[in-house]
């Protein structure tokens, strides 16, 4: 069984999607969908920058989800279809849109409006994000329910095995850096974002996001999509706006999202977008699995290789 993974923010690159636009074909047509939604601005951000404009939330985000789609575009077109989607944060945006519930037109403007939402957010309530390497996810649930007066901090990602993030206010973000370190973490990194992602400090963007959902049509999955708030498949539209609208401040639970999907039999993972980050966590939370990714064109003729008649 396939399922295919679309990656979050922070996954971005100067030059992302040019090489699918020059491709032509259905690559080119979906980007030029973003164009038209989003203007021609977002396109010379993404082949050519600066890094700065492409890092801002409202940038990256639909660039991100753009160059999924365009990738996925060429995916469709060689005949591979997964059993699962799911998609890390961001990610989940262009997942329910390879399931059948968004067009590209809807996800486009809904994603950039996200992006404004959280950077807005992240302006008014200052806050960090820092990935914990080499300790197990209860030690560090326990250190951050544990903190007392240094603010508010949570655990914001499940990654995999030996990787979370923590976010949340700046000083306590730091203050369970430090414990975390003294529990025997073997690396405590400072992610470069706008804000506190997945945490309370997100709350204010909330209301207005669930908003915007609730004008927005949403067609019944086509094939489940794994959650990010609860790791379960979903096809409802109802529950597909309320698990978004809940996403804003919840943990993201990838490792458990991939465990699930692995239990249902899912032996390959195709990652579509800019990079290779999930393929990386999907190796590290289970080694029997095969994992490949496509950024580029030519990436499409070798998945279709490496999967044979029996991946199609």
């Amino acid at each position: 069984m396939i399922g295919f993974v679309f990656p979050g923010q922070n996954s971005h690159y100067v030059g992302m999607g040019r090489d699918l636009y020059e491709a032509d074909g259905p690559s080119r047509a979906v980007l030029e969908v973003a164009r038209r939604e989003l203007g021609g601005d977002l396109l010379s951000v993404m082949f050519e920058g600066p890094e700065e404009a492409l890092t801002r939330t409202e940038n990256q985000q639909p660039a991100i989800v753009a160059h999924s789609l365009a990738a996925l575009a060429l995916v469709r077109e060689a005949g591979i279809a997964p059993d699962f989607v799911a998609g890390h944060s961001l990610g989940e945006y262009s997942a329910l849109t390879a399931a059948g519930c968004l067009a590209p037109e809807q996800v486009l403007p809904l994603v950039r409006f996200r992006g404004e939402l959280m950077a807005r957010a992240g302006d008014d309530a200052p806050g960090a994000m820092a990935a914990v390497l080499g300790l197990d996810a209860e030690p560090v649930r326990e250190i951050v329910a544990g903190i007392e007066g240094a603010g508010t901090v949570v655990v914001a990602n499940y990654n995999s095995p030996g990787q979370v993030v923590i976010s949340g206010e700046v000083n306590a973000v730091e203050v369970a850096g430090a414990a975390c370190r003294e529990a025997g973490a073997k690396r405590v990194i400072a992610l470069d974002v706008s804000g506190a992602f997945h945490s309370p400090l997100m709350e204010p963007a909330t209301a207005p996001l669930i908003a915007r959902l609730g004008e927005t049509e949403f067609l019944p999955a086509a094939v489940p999509v794994v959650a990010n708030v609860d790791a379960r498949p979903h096809t409802d539209p109802e529950e597909t706006r309320a698990n978004l609208g809940t996403q804003m401040t919840s943990s993201v639970l990838w490792e458990q999202s991939v465990r699930w999907m692995i239990g249902e039999g899912v032996d390959r993972f195709v990652e579509i977008g800019p990079g290779t980050v999930l393929s990386k966590l999907i190796g590290r939370t289970d080694r029997g699995v095969a994992t490949f990714s496509v950024d580029h064109p030519e990436d499409v003729s070798k998945l279709t290789a490496e999967l044979g008649q029996g991946g199609v």
